[in-house]
């Protein structure tokens, strides 16, 4: 902290938010939060509720331990290039100010410098950094080469994220959600059409597919819905499936075996999703 900050105790001394524009990129300036605005270029759409509490709660405890990274867009006014989340959380948390850096930069490199921090430090899901390359290309004309220097990836995983956008929207949907694995959306791809991959994944879904059950089903070729343990589950069992899904995001599947015997599975994310579930059966009780 003392290279970074040279002579100036942070906590005795305040910082002039305007010395960045005397060349010091480095220098940590503190910034009152009601002059900042988000970044119109947030690559992220969604933001976690239960992560940004347990952000908030850091921040009250701990502070800002990592500083933001704004742009200067007036005499007292910043936009955020990366950071947004602990913006977000240190408002929550009734802070009046924070910690920056500050830099120069047009629309473009903003643009390009906020998209490529964000795919290098947040945990952004997989269609979201797909949608991120996806922006380096249409608005900031980067090449597969140019975004694998960028963001410190080889230009093949770039191609087989870019892959992604590909897929009917149904799944990416379920891709963002959770509900498929990126391993599932990869074999998904290896399949010629739109509907069947559509079949593909309702059946993965519906029955729990492992990545490696569903490999095996494109590759044994009898994903046909005609086969008997493919075929639509009975009303009453969808029924079934429906009415626990709501408690576990829908990942609950039932499959009939022979004689009317049969199994359901539910995946559940952690103890509290039980407990939850479990609460909401004594209170239809």
């Amino acid at each position: 902290m003392g290279a970074l900050l040279g002579d100036v105790d942070p906590l005795k001394e305040p910082v002039d938010i305007h010395r960045i524009a005397s060349g010091n990129p480095a220098a940590v300036n503190e910034v009152p939060l009601n002059q900042i605005i988000p970044n119109p270029y947030q690559p992220r759409s969604d933001f976690d509720p239960e992560a940004m509490e347990e952000l908030t709660a850091s921040i009250r405890t701990l502070g800002i331990i990592q500083p933001i990274t704004l742009r200067q867009t007036g005499p007292e006014s910043y936009q955020i290039i990366s950071g947004e989340r602990r913006f977000r959380a240190a408002r929550a948390a009734g802070l009046t100010s924070i910690p920056a850096y500050i830099r120069k930069a047009d629309d473009a490199a903003m643009l390009e410098m906020a998209i490529v921090e964000n795919i290098q430090r947040e945990d952004l899901d997989p269609i979201e950094t797909a949608l991120s390359f996806q922006r380096l290309i249409d608005e900031c004309n980067l090449t597969q080469e140019a975004m694998a220097l960028r963001v410190g990836k080889n230009r093949a995983t770039i191609a087989n994220s870019l892959r992604l956008l590909k897929l009917p929207e149904e799944i990416q949907q379920a891709l963002k959600l959770g509900k498929i694995s990126a391993g599932h959306a990869k074999v998904l791809l290896g399949v010629d059409t739109p509907d069947r991959q559509l079949q593909l994944f309702n059946l993965t879904v519906r029955n729990g597919w492992s990545v490696r059950q569903l490999e095996q089903k494109v590759q044994q070729g009898n994903a046909d819905a005609s086969a008997p343990e493919e075929q639509a589950l009975p009303a009453l069992y969808q029924t079934l499936a429906e009415r626990v899904g709501r408690h576990f995001d829908g990942k609950v599947a039932v499959r009939l075996g022979a004689g009317g015997s049969g199994t359901i599975t539910i995946r559940f994310k952690d103890a509290d999703q039980v407990e939850r579930f479990i609460k909401d059966l004594k209170t239809e009780e």
